[in-house]
C-alpha cells in the first residue's frame, strides 16, 4: 500500500547473566527440575524481603553504555499488580517512573545507509513463571523457577517500518548481548524474548493509531512470521476503508496455526494499579561506577567484525560465520594464536568442526582443545597424515578429548611417505588392474581415481595422496 507505512515498537525482553535471582539467591540455573530453584523470598511469602543483586545493576549500566542511554543517578523500583498464576506475589516489581536508563539510539546497517532506532528507556524487573499447559489433561501447571530472575526491558521507539528492520536489530541485539557477557540471549531457552506493537498511518503523517501488541515471539522466525501476518491483516483493513474495525488488543503468536491469536483488550498502565515498591530502597549510581563499567565493556561484534577482516584476511563468508556465535570466534582467535595459518583454521572450523557440532547437537561449546587442533592441522602440514585421515581423529577428539599426536601413534595411523614403500604398492595395484590400465591409456579420466582409490584401500587409508598420485601417472605413462 503505497499511501500507508507499517509502524513498529519493540519490548524486548532480556535475562540477565547471573548466578542467582535478581532479590534472592535461588539459582537462575535452566532446565532445573520444575519448582527447585525457589524460595519464600521469591515465591512472595509473608514476612519476607528482598535483597537486591549488584550484579543485575552492572549488567543494566554495561546496556546502558552500549545503547548509548542515560544512566539514571537515581531510580527506583514499582510494583506492578496484576493476578496470573504465574506471578506467584500477585505484583511484579519492575521500574515504572524511574528506570535505570533512559534515552539512547542504535544504528542499525541497511542497504542504503544507516537508520537510527531510538531507545525510550531500559528497566530492571523480575521474570515471572512459566506456564505449562497439557492439551489432552486440559490442565496447566506451573514451574517457578523463573519466577525472580533478573530481566532488563529494552523498549524501543516506534521507528521501525518492516519486519526486516525489526530481524536486523534483534539480531544484532543479541550478538552485542552475547559478545558483551550481559546475557546469553539463547531464544530457546527464553533469555531472548520480544513483543511487539504494530500499527499503520498515512505516509508523511505523524498519528499513531490504534496498534496491536503481539506476545509470546521466542525466535527470529516467529517475530517475522507474526509481523507479516498482522500487517496484511492491517492493510486489508485499510485497503477498503475499515479501519475503524482495528481493535487496540494484544494478541498471541502460536506457531502451531501460523496465526496471531487475540488475547484480551490492550491494558492501560491504570490497570496495573502501580506504586513504589516499600521494601526496596532507591537505587543510587555513583559516577565512579558507571566509568568503571564503561571500560570493562568488551570489542562489539561490529568492531570484532572489521578487526577480524583486516587482521586475518579470510573471506567475509567465512568471518560471518564465525561471528555467528562468540564461540566460534573465539575459538577461531585462540587456535590461530598457536602459529596456524588463518585460513586453514577457519576452513577447519567453519566446515568439519562446525558440521560436528550440527550432527551431535552441541549448541555451548566446541568441545575440542583448540591447541588440539592446531596439533592435527600441523599434523596434515607436516604430511605425517592425510585430511581423511585428519577428519577422523578430529571425530575421536570430540568423544574423548586426546592430543592427537597420541591418537594417530596409538593408532598407527602415521602417513606412508616413504617413496620406496609406495613404489611397491603403486606397482602392485598397478599389476593387479590390467583393465583399468587400459582404460587410463584410451584417455578414461576416471581410471586415475579408480588406481587412487584401490591404493588407498591397500595402505587402509595412510598413504601420502600428492606423493601417490606423483608416482602412480609416472609409472602409468612409463607402460606403452
Amino acid at each position: 500500500m503505497k499511501d500507508y507505512e507499517t509502524i513498529i515498537g519493540l519490548e524486548v525482553h532480556i535475562e540477565l547473566n547471573t548466578n542467582t535471582k535478581l532479590f534472592c539467591s535461588c539459582s537462575t540455573e535452566f532446565g532445573a527440575m520444575a519448582n527447585t530453584n525457589v524460595c519464600p523470598i521469591c515465591m512472595g511469602m509473608p514476612g519476607t524481603l528482598p535483597v537486591l543483586n549488584e550484579k543485575a545493576i552492572e549488567l543494566a549500566v554495561k546496556a546502558g553504555k552500549i545503547f548509548n542511554a542515560n544512566i539514571n543517578t537515581t531510580s527506583r523500583f514499582d510494583r506492578k499488580n496484576y493476578f496470573y498464576p504465574d506471578s506467584p506475589k500477585g505484583y511484579q516489581i519492575t521500574q515504572m517512573d524511574m528506570p535505570i536508563c533512559s534515552g539512547g539510539y542504535y544504528d542499525i546497517e541497511m542497504e542504503d545507509g544507516k537508520k537510527r532506532i531510538n531507545i525510550d528507556r531500559i528497566h530492571i524487573e523480575e521474570d515471572a513463571g512459566k506456564l505449562i499447559h497439557l492439551k489432552e489433561e486440559n490442565i496447566s501447571l506451573v514451574d517457578y523457577n523463573r519466577a525472580g530472575i533478573p530481566l532488563i526491558e529494552i523498549v524501543t521507539g516506534s521507528d521501525f517500518r518492516s519486519a526486516d528492520e525489526v530481524i536486523l536489530f534483534l539480531k544484532d541485539l543479541r550478538a552485542i548481548l552475547q559478545y558483551t557477557g550481559i546475557s546469553d540471549g539463547k531464544m530457546e531457552e527464553g533469555s531472548l524474548r520480544c513483543d511487539v506493537n504494530i500499527s499503520m498511518r498515512a505516509k508523511n503523517s505523524m498519528d499513531l493509531n490504534k496498534k496491536v501488541e503481539i506476545k509470546n515471539l521466542n525466535s527470529f522466525r516467529e517475530v517475522y512470521r507474526a509481523l507479516i501476518m498482522e500487517e496484511e491483516i492491517q492493510e486489508k483493513l485499510y485497503a477498503e476503508s475499515r479501519e475503524d474495525e482495528i481493535k487496540e488488543e494484544t494478541k498471541r503468536w502460536d506457531e502451531t496455526l501460523g496465526e496471531n491469536i487475540p488475547m484480551r483488550s490492550k491494558d492501560d498502565e491504570q490497570d496495573y494499579r502501580y506504586f513504589i515498591e516499600g521494601d526496596l530502597l532507591d537505587i543510587h549510581i555513583e559516577e565512579d561506577f558507571i566509568k568503571n563499567i564503561s571500560e570493562d565493556i568488551a570489542e562489539l561484534p561490529n568492531l570484532r567484525r572489521k578487526r577480524i577482516i583486516k587482521e586475518y584476511n579470510i573471506p567475509i563468508m567465512q568471518v560471518d560465520i564465525l561471528m555467528e556465535n562468540k564461540i566460534y570466534i573465539d575459538y577461531f582467535e585462540e587456535v590461530v594464536s598457536y602459529g596456524m595459518d588463518s585460513i586453514e583454521a577457519a576452513n577447519w572450523i567453519t566446515v568439519d568442526i562446525l558440521r560436528i557440532l550440527k550432527e551431535r547437537e552441541i549448541t555451548d561449546a566446541i568441545p575440542i582443545n583448540p591447541s588440539y587442533l592446531a596439533k592435527l592441522i600441523n599434523l596434515i602440514k607436516n604430511g605425517d597424515i592425510n585430511r581423511n585421515v585428519g577428519k577422523k581423529i578430529l571425530d575421536m577428539m570430540v568423544d574423548i578429548n586426546k592430543d592427537p599426536e597420541t591418537l594417530v601413534q596409538e593408532m598407527g595411523l602415521i602417513q606412508i611417505s616413504d617413496i620406496d614403500e609406495l613404489e611397491k604398492v603403486v606397482g602392485k595395484v598397478i599389476v593387479d588392474n590390467p583393465e583399468a590400465v587400459d582404460d587410463y591409456k584410451k584417455g578414461k579420466s576416471k581410471a586415475l581415481g579408480y588406481f587412487m582409490g584401490q591404493i588407498m584401500k591397500a595402505t587402509k587409508g595412510k598413504a601420502n595422496p600428492p606423493k601417490v598420485k606423483k608416482i602412480l601417472e609416472r609409472k602409468l605413462d612409463e607402460i606403452k
